[in-house]
Parts: structure tokens; sequence; C-alpha cells
């Protein structure tokens, strides 16, 4: 299975990030390398993703569309991914539709289940709750 991994912070002031790109990506690699899995793309962006529209994300969920297998998404965490209704779906969706066949996070658990897919949900409405608060 292919595994992508996205690490992403806001373009907001570096003092508000709980943590760098690169520690991100640090850690990450270690869980990769930890777990045995072979991180096959990653995509790196400053954006915030209280809206939809981020160019980097989009172009990994276009190529999970496009994709002819399952891929496997690792990221720090749920709200890297999405901190707005409309991402938070796309990804919700794609593991519905078997597109999106594992997500790992080193500071969240998930599994494929219906109780899984209904945490992530919650957890990405946290996000937005938390951005929406700001």
């Amino acid at each position: 299975m292919k595994y992508f991994l996205y690490a992403r912070k806001s373009s907001e002031a570096e003092e508000r990030q709980a943590m760098s790109i690169e520690a991100q990506l640090a850690e990450l690699r270690q869980y990769a390398e930890r777990e045995g899995i072979t991180i096959d793309k990653t995509f790196t962006e400053s954006k915030s993703a209280k809206t939809p529209g981020r160019p980097v994300f989009n172009s990994m969920i276009e190529m999970i569309h496009a994709s002819k297998e399952q891929i496997g998404i690792l990221t720090w965490h749920p709200d890297r991914l999405a901190r707005n209704s409309v991402d938070g779906g796309q990804i919700i969706y794609l593991v519905d539709q078997g597109k999106i066949a594992v997500l790992r996070f080193c500071t969240f658990w998930f599994e494929a289940t219906p109780q899984g897919l209904f945490m992530l949900q919650v957890a990405f409405g946290q996000s937005k709750y938390y951005s929406d608060n700001l």
C-alpha cells in the first residue's frame, strides 16, 4: 500500500504554532520507521485549514481520487488534515469509498469502523470549533 505523509502548519505567526513542519516530519518519519511504513510521497503546506482551498492538500486529494490502489495517510493529528467541514468530509468520504484504507496519526487513534469514522468526524468537528473560536 502507498502511504502519503502530510505535514501542515498555519501561515500564522510561529509562536502560535503547536509544532513546526520540520518537527512533524521528524516525528512522523520516526513513527513510520518504527511501524515499518514506507512513505511514497510527502506533502508539506504552510496554510491555514480553516477554509477549503489549500493547494497542496487538494493535490493530494486529487491523487487519491485518481489512484487505482488504496492509499494510507500519515499525519501528526487529524487537525493537520482538516479544520473545516468540506475537507473533513472529503477525507471521511474517501475512507467510506475505500480509496483511503488507513489513516495513521502520532497523537490520535483511528480505525476504519463505523465507530472510528464517528470519532474522526468528532475530531474534525473539534478542530473546526477551535478555529472558529480563534
